[in-house]
C-alpha cells in the first residue's frame, strides 16, 4: 500500500518535470503507481492533490483555469506552483 507521502512526492515530481506551463492529470500519477487497479485509487490522488494545493505547493485546474479546490466536480490537473 502507497502512503500519501510517496503519492505526494510522486505528485511534486511529476509536475516540477512538467514545468510551470504543463500539467499532470490525477490518472497519470495512479498508473504509475498502481498499474493494476489504478482506478480505485484515484479518489485518493484526487485528496493528496487537494492536500498539496492547500499548502500552496501545486495548482489545480479545470480546462487550464485554476478553480477552488472547495468546490470542485469533474476532471482536474495538477500543476506545480512554483518550482
Amino acid at each position: 500500500m502507497f502512503t500519501n507521502t510517496i503519492i505526494s512526492n510522486k505528485i511534486l515530481a511529476i509536475a516540477r518535470e512538467r514545468g510551470l506551463l504543463k500539467s499532470v492529470c490525477p490518472s497519470e500519477i495512479a498508473r504509475m503507481l498502481f498499474q493494476n487497479d489504478w482506478h480505485s485509487h484515484m479518489e485518493q490522488i484526487r485528496k493528496v492533490a487537494i492536500a498539496l494545493e492547500k499548502l500552496g505547493k501545486v495548482i489545480i485546474t479545470q480546462n487550464g483555469i485554476p478553480v477552488s479546490t472547495d468546490f470542485i466536480e469533474g476532471p482536474i490537473r495538477i500543476k506545480i506552483s512554483k518550482l
